[in-house]
């Protein structure tokens, strides 16, 4: 369940009718969001450069279903985790954050990590790949997503990216 602070930011906000678009093929992102859809890298190295007080709260970490927009860039398994956070900077929400996990041996850890931010892991293990970046603009909030390659196991992560990270 999302916090009440965000109650208003995200009306209406659904998964299963967000449409994604290759990074490649989207045109007229502001520059200043453009600066964080955009990047590569850890996005909580990013947050802990930009923030001096950044954390993790973790909303949601429950068994689920993905979303068929979700389920063809995953694995056929019938076990996910659907882990819902919001990533905080200096006590303001600044992106809310979606991840699905397969449930198996291979991802037992990090379905373990408590308010440990998901990034740290994916961003230093040598043996995870991250996939293409696709985007999205809904109800003026943006997003990207992409796929995160551990051996067998495909993580599916997609980040929203709420006002306050623009300040």
């Amino acid at each position: 369940m999302l916090s009440s602070i965000l109650t208003k930011q995200m009306h209406n906000f659904v998964p299963y009718y967000i449409d994604w678009i290759p990074k490649d093929q989207v045109k007229n992102i502001p520059s200043h969001v453009l600066y964080w859809l955009n990047d590569k890298e850890s996005l909580t190295l990013k947050l802990k450069k930009k923030y001096k007080d950044f954390h993790v709260d973790v909303q949601n970490q429950t068994e689920g279903k993905p979303y068929p927009n979700e389920i063809d860039l995953l694995d056929s398994i019938d076990n996910y985790i659907i882990r819902e956070v919001i990533l905080y900077g200096n006590n303001s929400p600044v992106v809310y954050a979606i991840s699905i996990i397969p449930k198996n041996n291979e991802t037992y850890e990090l379905l373990n990590i408590g308010n440990q931010p998901l990034g740290e892991i994916l961003f230093t293990n040598p043996n995870i790949s991250r996939g293409p970046i696709e985007i999205t603009c809904h109800n003026d909030i943006w997003g990207r997503r992409s796929v995160f390659i551990m051996n067998n196991s495909r993580i599916l992560v997609s980040e929203f990216f709420l006002e306050k990270i623009y300040a």
